[in-house]
């Protein structure tokens, strides 16, 4: 995946930097690119850590892309301060995607990027910015992925559901770009019936898109794109729009995760009572994330700490490291997934030992 971490300048002097993680293939290029933008978090935007869409990512250097997925100004350690219109929608995308702009004049500007092929596509409020990007044409992007885009404002009576329809409206109305629409039925924030406005609004305007809504997942489409799973719901849909502006989908690379962990005969995986050194409060936990959703993965330490990771990126990287925050003695691996790794005692290093941590639960 050759991952690095750059600076991309951004802002109407170029004097903010965009923190960027980018993913490409071996060799020269030019390689096509897909730029990747995130959603907001609740809270400082600065506090919300640097995103990587690895599983979005692996699927498209597979396919001989480069990668961008830059943080907006003012999110993680971009600099730049954060553009907030409160309940005004269309100025909110509008406001984001200028930095999108930014990072594709950078990237056309690099002899490893095909500046005639690129994709641009967001999550929650970075699908927001894609298509207000689209109200440009802008040469070289060829299409645009909203997966679950949108963005919710309960502050100050905000009737952000109506100014969300209003957004889409006015960026049909001045489409450039066509656009792949993806929204999963559970959709913690957007309902279907406000998909359905909003996709209403955006076409019935002339917006150029195609809507997919592809059913309830797990406990909430929101998060489908940030899920191991979620490729079999995406990739899909997403292939078919590719073709359709000419972009590639076949696979030329192998590209994959690290092996995980092999399976052991040390007991069930719902075999509570043979979890090594967890009190009764560390064997309720156990019994918790039996029911956690898949990729999951449990550490335990001989000081009886205890910690479980769901979802999201390397769940087993994860437990493991906020084990070993407060544990002095070593952590290992217990569970992934649905099978038990343990080895004992002796197989730390076999079982993915680190270094220990302490009971709380790790969630994503």
């Amino acid at each position: 995946m050759n991952e690095q971490v750059i600076l991309i300048p951004a802002g109407p002097d170029l004097s903010a930097s965009l923190q960027t993680t980018v993913f490409r293939p071996n060799g020269p290029g030019p390689f096509p690119l897909l730029i990747i933008n995130h959603g907001k978090d609740a809270g400082n935007p600065h506090l919300q850590q640097r995103e990587r869409f690895i599983f979005m990512a692996t699927a498209f250097v597979k396919r001989g892309y480069a990668v961008m997925v830059p943080m907006r100004q003012g999110f993680a350690s971009s600099t730049g301060t954060y553009a907030d219109h409160g309940c005004d929608m269309t100025a909110n995308g509008r406001a984001q995607a200028a930095d999108v702009l930014d990072a594709v004049a950078f990237a056309q500007s690099q002899d490893w990027i095909d500046a005639d092929r690129i994709v641009i596509a967001g999550q929650s409020y970075g699908g927001l910015a894609a298509i207000a990007l689209g109200t440009q044409a802008v040469p070289g992007v060829r299409g645009l992925i909203n997966v679950a885009g949108g963005l919710r404002d309960d502050a100050n009576d905000c009737n952000w559901r109506t100014e969300l329809v209003r957004a889409f409206a006015s960026y049909g109305d001045a489409n450039k770009i066509p656009s792949l629409w993806l929204y999963g039925a559970n959709d913690s924030l957007f309902s279907p019936a406000l998909v359905a406005r909003m996709y209403a609004a955006f076409v019935g305007n002339g917006g150029h898109a195609r809507l997919h809504e592809f059913g309830a997942f797990k406990r909430d489409a929101h998060g489908m794109l940030a899920s191991r799973d979620g490729e079999k719901i995406w990739w899909t849909e997403t292939a078919r729009f590719l073709r359709q502006v000419d972009m590639p989908t076949e696979q030329v690379y192998a590209v994959g995760p690290p092996p995980a962990p092999p399976k052991t005969d040390f007991a069930k995986v719902d075999d509570i009572a043979a979890v090594p050194y967890l009190s009764e409060r560390g064997r309720e936990a156990y019994r918790e994330y039996l029911a956690k959703l898949t990729p999951r993965a449990f550490a335990v330490s001989p000081s009886g700490a205890w910690c479980w990771a769901e979802e999201g990126e390397d769940p087993d990287t994860r437990a493991l490291a906020t084990c070993a925050k407060k544990s002095k003695q070593p952590c290992q691996l217990y569970s992934v997934d649905d099978y038990v790794v343990w080895r004992g005692n002796s197989g730390a290093e076999a079982a993915g030992g680190a270094l220990g941590g302490n009971g709380p639960t790790a969630n994503p």
